[in-house]
């Protein structure tokens, strides 16, 4: 662990404006929770006038536009972000809800790490076991790359540029893309194993998201509330690879569709009326409710209630494209 560190969490928004609207969001929860510690907020973008007038005290690192690639790739350069001798990086599309000091303390010593665990065999996103033999190694730390730790110095930027080294040989390697493009995870798994890095175990306390936890989502970021819920068996959502079934994780990752509904919706516009606008809770509680929270639940009800007869009409509708694409 490098002593008298300076600390930051670090998030990347660059392209669309909806990755902007993201990292801003994620910001303001962080400030919310770090009025009075010493972790500072940087968020790396190409496009810094969408960063609003609320957040003047954050670290903007200015990068134009492709700099570092397009789709996950600039997330294996984070060796060169990283603006501080301890980085945590949080994806955009995730919202904290408490103070994330345990977090560091968690990390400490790991030159880049993760929150997962351990695999040697099966199918993440290519035959595991095939990947594992190529490179020599008995196994792959398995995680989800929404967060990243570091640690300044030769190890992490040995990890980094491995992983930079793999990215034009991903379809060789026999890795399955996402969306279309090569997938960080996978990369920088092979690079950790390859530089003896480990994962923390995770214990759903760091992290969690609607994938693994597919039931019930429960997020109140000003009261400092998250609860989400694997459905046990046999309840058809239940998730068998993921041991829990129900955490309160100090940040939620909204994955894919997620930010488009509630409560993420909801939990975007408390943070624009408190931290942006000066609101008191209580009146940023009742406005998001009448204007997101009521609109939004009536609206799943009801398609929750008529899906089953459109289906029978219509069938299947096409997937829509996601607005991240």
């Amino acid at each position: 662990m490098i002593k008298n560190s300076y600390r930051s969490v670090l998030t990347i928004a660059t392209g669309k404006p909806i990755y902007i609207q993201m990292a801003v969001n994620l910001a303001r929860s962080f400030k919310w929770w770090h009025k009075d510690s010493s972790i500072k907020f940087a968020i790396a973008t190409d496009q810094k006038e969408l960063i609003p007038p609320d957040l003047p005290d954050i670290q903007i690192i200015e990068l134009q536009p492709g700099q570092y690639g397009q789709g996950f790739s600039p997330k294996l350069h984070l060796d060169k972000l990283a603006p501080a001798d301890r980085t945590l990086f949080v994806d955009a599309d995730c919202l904290c809800v408490g103070s994330l000091e345990f977090v560091f303390e968690r990390f400490a010593g790991h030159a880049v790490s993760v929150v997962g665990g351990t695999i040697s065999q099966g199918e993440w996103f290519g035959d595991v076991k095939a990947v594992c033999a190529s490179f020599g190694l008995i196994s792959l730390p398995k995680f989800n790359g929404g967060v990243y730790y570091l640690e300044k110095g030769e190890e992490s930027c040995k990890v980094y540029a491995t992983a930079r080294e793999l990215e034009p040989r991903y379809d060789e390697i026999g890795l399955v893309r996402l969306r279309n493009r090569p997938n960080d995870e996978l990369l920088m798994a092979i690079a950790m194993a390859s530089h003896c890095q480990t994962p923390i175990p995770d214990d759903g306390s760091i992290m969690g998201d609607p994938q693994a936890c597919p039931g019930r989502l429960l997020v109140d970021v000003l009261r400092g509330e998250s609860k989400l819920s694997n459905p046990p068996v046999p309840h058809s959502m239940h998730q068998a690879w993921y041991p829990f079934t129900e955490i309160s994780p100090v940040l939620v990752h909204f994955l894919g569709h997620h930010t488009t509904i509630y409560p993420y919706k909801r939990e975007e516009l408390r943070l624009a009326l408190t931290s942006g606008q000066n609101w008191p809770i209580w009146l940023a509680d009742a406005f998001s409710t009448l204007s997101i929270s009521f609109p939004l639940l009536t609206k799943r009800v009801f398609k929750d209630i008529l899906r089953p007869f459109y289906h029978k009409l219509f069938g299947n509708r096409a997937v829509s494209v996601s607005d991240r694409l």
